[in-house]
């Protein structure tokens, strides 16, 4: 008589516990797990390099970057589009010689008929037949070609490479719009004065306040930035009261809609950024 446990091997049955096990040992099965705060970028990190930013600065559409990281990322797409420049220019000079050889070859098949064409018949041109022609693939100078189809060369679109000016534009990492370096804005987070200088401020969990309320920010806390000053406040604040005169509470200068800019917070590698934040894996079930 077999014991009656999870453990059981002698059954006649697959228990659901057993298949669970084994799904999880074997790597098959289907996973479904909430993504925590570990998964989710903290709103004070770069968008590019996932980390506590040191020069913090924010796009015209509120995505946050380290000025040093976004400024190394456009130096790279700037040498990436010299690169596939200077392969446009090479590709627009072979096309360019390309078709100065097709017209010399159309000129002189020209000038050939032409000639051909004012040479007088001979008489016995009349008495020889027509010769069939052949049907070896080896005739009318194909012996020098390669018989291997199949290689690239022999394609029919080999050598038919068509040269596409690239863009000189350099877009944002994240939204995917034009990005320039002058249209950068830089940020200044207000340090929360809470006394414990033995920790340090990435240790931190709580490290920005809002300048004009003093609450604290955090990834559930929406917040804004002023352009003019690059204050980093919260959305209440901007509600409640900048919003009534469109004034900067700290500088008393007159603000225009542009210049409050919503941060733009959350995302991950690999959720779109404040969507849906619940990963999901499937995989094929084990079935016996």
């Amino acid at each position: 008589m077999t014991r009656h446990a999870r453990n059981c091997t002698a059954g006649a049955f697959y228990t659901y516990s057993e298949k669970k096990r084994d799904a999880a040992e074997s790597g098959y099965g289907t996973n479904a797990q909430r993504l925590g705060k570990d998964s989710v970028k903290s709103f004070d990190c770069c968008s590019l390099t996932l980390q506590p930013c040191r020069h913090p600065v924010i796009t015209k559409d509120g995505h946050l970057f380290d000025k040093e990281a976004i400024l190394q990322y456009v130096v790279t797409k700037k040498n990436d589009y010299s690169r596939r420049l200077k392969e446009y220019e090479r590709l627009r000079q072979a096309e360019e010689n390309e078709v100065r050889v097709e017209a010399k070859k159309k000129q002189k098949a020209r000038v050939e008929k032409f000639v051909n064409g004012e040479k007088p018949a001979s008489p016995s041109a009349s008495d020889t037949s027509t010769p069939t022609p052949s049907v070896s693939n080896m005739a009318n100078g194909h012996e020098k070609k390669l018989p291997s189809f199949w290689l690239p060369s022999e394609c029919p679109n080999a050598g038919v490479s068509k040269a596409q000016k690239p863009d000189s534009t350099i877009y944002c990492p994240v939204s995917h719009k034009p990005l320039r370096v002058k249209d950068l804005i830089d940020v200044k987070f207000t340090l929360l004065r809470d006394g414990d200088s033995k920790k340090s401020l990435i240790a931190k969990e709580a490290r920005y306040m809002c300048p004009i309320t003093h609450d604290v920010l955090c990834n559930s806390v929406p917040c804004a930035v002023l352009r003019p000053t690059g204050d980093v406040v919260t959305m209440e604040c901007v509600e409640r009261l900048i919003r009534k005169d469109m004034i900067h509470p700290l500088t008393d200068c007159k603000l225009k809609e542009k210049d409050i800019i919503p941060l733009q917070m959350g995302g991950t590698g690999y959720a779109s950024t404040n969507g849906n934040l619940q990963g999901r894996e499937k995989r094929p079930m084990l079935q016996v």
